[in-house]
């Protein structure tokens, strides 16, 4: 069987003790802190990054970038991860994302930023990772619950400082400290991270895929630029340009490239043989749906909060923290379940039937509307969330051959993102065709110069400066447009639901990835049993001519 070589007999062996594993955790924390930051605490000082770096017709690409980045390095990081070690590409990841920060902080246009952005998406995509596959190395999967959760919990914390520490920074210091903030945090972690992350490196054998990598990160550019393109052209979603057609074929050409490549390859970087496991199979499809659902409504409830509220970015962030406590709290409560009761089928059925309910109640939003009962709204959806994400890592890293659990995380991650990408591609065509319906007939009735605001001016400050009834119109516009948008939303949370419901329960592991690769032992008394412990216990390994097997557990309990 075709593998990474497991740590040669002359190394010192990896002691898993509580205090190596918590030592490990926190190097985590901090790292997967400072690429989660950084996705939100740009958002808020953009306005000011674009006026003064004369940008506009850029500005779409400081996230595009990024997001694009993230996108590709997922499988990059998850292969070679299991292929050389994590070590190294996790340092790696802290490096560049720390050396592309003061990059950006020193830009001195739109072309830099957008350079040093990438860049910074390269190393936040490995610790995102990174930190999910270390975490399946250390820690067994009977006791992961209780670490997944504050990782997911994390998550939302950063998505609600990040818009506060972004505005408050932007308004004092200057935008740059949104960057300048990350070198202290990274220098940090990476020095946390050198002493702490004692794992195992190999010299693999293997051929890279360099095929694989290729028509990987065509077709995910691809699909980006196409689900980006609103806000990347001028001219729109107008088929009849060739740029857009020409970029449909070459997206759709180097997906039946990369599968092609994927079947014929030695170690192929996405193996295709992966969807042989149902639990694989279902999560990674909970996972798409899931980021078609979630980034799509998070997308424009900010957009909606200010104008119907008057809040600015930083005020709106405060508006969102509902959400991120519900996230936060059914995370952290549901992870430490699981690890006292090892299962976990029941969480993300509970989740997706709360986030399929939250979505419809969403579509009651009005402009008037209460924000307690906004608030209830979304913490609804956040708790729905909150049962569902870390869980389903969890299940397909428990269901896997040890050897491949950083390609099968990252596969799952990634999927999601490209689900994220489309989803938010398509919700956002919705809502602003809706949008523009309503607010042409919204200023059809209005009186001519009304306020002196027209269609293409509107602002938050704006709209609440105008006279009624257009002020009430123009937030009724919104919500009108906003809410009818989340039915559309609600099939694909359903689709995910009966998924769920088919997702095999298997018995949750109770060694840890390094000890059933024979990295590492768990205490100094089992340093001698290495040989006894090759994989983990009730995994039977499902072999095919292609390679190593995707060892889906065989021990089915009840849920």
């Amino acid at each position: 069987m075709s593998s990474a070589p497991a740590a040669a007999p002359d190394k010192p062996v990896v002691v898993l003790t509580q205090r190596t594993v918590w030592l490990i955790f926190g190097a985590l924390m901090a790292s997967m802190f400072l690429s989660s930051l950084d996705q939100t605490i740009v958002g808020t000082a953009m306005p000011t990054i674009v006026g003064e770096l004369n940008g506009v017709e850029h500005q779409g690409w400081v996230v595009t970038a990024y997001i694009l980045a993230v996108a590709i390095g997922m499988p990059l990081y998850g292969k070679f991860g299991d292929l050389m070690g994590r070590r190294w590409p996790f340092l790696v990841a802290i490096g560049l994302f720390t050396l592309a920060s003061v990059g950006a902080a020193l830009s001195q246009n739109m072309i830099e930023l957008v350079l040093w952005r990438a860049l910074q998406g390269l190393g936040g995509g490995g610790l995102m990772i990174l930190s999910q596959s270390i975490i399946a190395d250390i820690v067994p999967a009977s006791e992961r619950g209780k670490y997944m959760g504050p990782l997911g919990a994390l998550f939302g914390i950063s998505a609600v400082l990040g818009p506060l520490l972004g505005g408050w920074l932007t308004e004092g210091p200057g935008w740059r400290w949104t960057f300048w903030i990350n070198l202290p945090v990274g220098v940090a972690a990476f020095v946390v991270a050198w002493f702490a992350l004692k794992l195992p490196s190999h010299r693999s054998t293997r051929p890279v895929d360099w095929g694989g990598i290729v028509t990987m990160a065509v077709a995910t550019t691809g699909i980006v630029l196409i689900t980006s393109w609103e806000s990347l052209s001028s001219s729109g979603y107008d088929w009849t340009d060739w740029r857009l057609s020409g970029l449909l074929v070459l997206t759709l050409a180097a997906v039946a490239a990369f599968i092609l490549v994927e079947t014929r390859v030695a170690e192929p970087l996405i193996p295709l043989r992966l969807f042989r496991n149902r639990t694989f199979t279902i999560t990674t499809l909970i996972g798409l749906v899931l980021g078609m659902g979630m980034f799509s409504a998070m997308a424009m409830i900010p957009t909606f909060l200010q104008m119907s509220t008057g809040a600015g970015v930083t005020e709106s962030g405060w508006l969102m923290l509902p959400m991120m406590a519900g996230m936060m709290l059914t995370s952290i409560v549901s992870g430490i379940a699981i690890s006292k009761t090892g299962k976990y089928k029941a969480y993300p059925v509970a989740g997706l039937i709360v986030v399929a309910l939250a979505m419809v109640w969403l579509t009651g939003l009005t402009g008037d509307m209460s924000m307690w009962t906004f608030g209830a709204m979304i913490f609804t959806l956040g708790a729905g969330m909150g049962l569902v994400m870390q869980t389903v890592v969890l299940a397909v890293q428990n269901a896997v051959d040890p050897h491949e659990l950083g390609t099968a995380t990252s596969s799952n991650n990634f999927f999601r993102e490209i689900g994220a990408a489309v989803g938010s591609a398509l919700f956002t065509t919705i809502f602003t065709t809706r949008l523009t319906d309503n607010l042409t007939e919204v200023f059809a009735g209005a009186p001519a110069g009304a306020g002196g605001a027209g269609e293409s001016s509107l602002t938050p400050g704006v709209v609440q400066s105008l006279p009624e009834p257009l002020k009430s119109g123009i937030i009724d516009a919104y919500a009108d447009a906003l809410a009818p948008s989340f039915w559309y939303l609600v099939p694909l949370v359903l689709v995910g639901l009966v998924l769920a419901f088919f997702l095999p329960v298997i018995k949750l592991s109770d060694v840890a990835g390094m000890v059933a690769r024979g990295e590492a032992v768990a205490d100094p008394a089992k340093a001698g049993a290495l040989d006894e412990l090759p994989v983990a216990d009730g995994v039977s390994e499902v072999s095919d001519d292609d390679g190593p097997g995707t060892r889906e557990r065989a021990d089915i309990v009840g849920s």
